[in-house]
């Protein structure tokens, strides 16, 4: 089936607003910039069955930066996953859609995320699996830019480029933006696609990550890179809090902040272009 992928990142988004406006707060920033991402792999290149989400040989998403959780559920639920009305219980007691994601909590979630770091290596310990399997999956992961200083990210992607581990695609959401400041600001990361060279990995620099076409292009670009050794990191340049203007305005605030349903309804409307 063909997705208009440009009105799913508009229906992601707006589910976003939604369940983090009924909670009142969270991640809204690093949810927002990872949609167009997350609307590429689950409604274009993603072996993936929301009707049997254990399949054998299925393709899997790690989001690594597990405070984008929100986004990754809005996602699930655009695709069939589970019912829209289950995002109204986003991290509340109960649910089954805790703030960070949780494999065992929510269908679709392929691994639990949350500690900086961790989840990449998870995803580069599943790609070493598949390859061991020979299921021929394709093996997902998203990382954050300020998670890039943890260096249990680079020991993962060490040990992804010695096992040549090309069935791995990769992304940074590189918003240049962190809980604390810049991330030039905290811990520089420039030059960062060298960095990801040096470390062995094909590098693809997408110009604008917030833009639907070019991060589609990337991916195909990055598939076909199987069969070379060598993993593939596509480095995003995104907007933290993309689509909300006033989201954007925050700057760094926009990490984790309060959002009021009337808020959440402007935006919604926002990104719907009905102001």
């Amino acid at each position: 089936m063909n997705y208009d992928l440009k009105e799913i990142c508009k229906d992601i988004r707006c589910d976003i607003l939604t369940c983090i406006g009924h909670l009142g707060v969270g991640h809204i920033g690093g949810c927002l910039s990872v949609v167009e991402a997350l609307a590429v792999l689950y409604f274009k290149e993603m072996n993936i069955d929301p009707k049997n989400p254990q399949m054998a040989g299925r393709d899997r998403f790690i989001c690594s930066k597990g405070h984008a959780g929100p986004a990754v559920y809005a996602t699930l639920a655009n695709r069939g996953y589970f019912d829209k009305k289950e995002l109204l219980t986003l991290n509340q007691g109960g649910t089954n859609l805790p703030s960070h994601c949780d494999m065992n909590r929510t269908i679709g979630i392929d691994m639990t995320t949350g500690s900086l770091g961790q989840g990449f290596s998870c995803a580069v310990g599943v790609a070493l699996g598949s390859k061991l399997e020979k299921d021929g999956a394709t093996i997902y992961a998203m990382i954050g830019d300020g998670e890039s200083q943890e260096g249990q990210i680079w020991e993962a992607a060490m040990f992804a480029a010695a096992k040549k581990l090309d069935n791995l695609i990769a992304f940074t959401d590189y918003n240049k933006m962190q809980i604390d400041g810049t991330t030039a600001e905290v811990n520089d990361l420039d030059p960062l696609c060298g960095k990801w060279a040096a470390f062995g990995w094909n590098v693809i620099d997408v110009k604008d990550g917030n833009d639907v076409d070019q991060v589609a292009e990337a991916v195909a670009q990055a598939k076909t890179n199987r069969g070379s050794g060598k993993p593939t990191m596509i480095i995003l340049n995104t907007l933290k809090g993309c689509g909300v203007q006033w989201i954007v305005d925050l700057g760094t605030a926009n990490h984790n902040t309060n959002v009021t349903e009337e808020q959440a309804a402007a935006a919604i409307r926002e990104i719907r272009g009905e102001d």
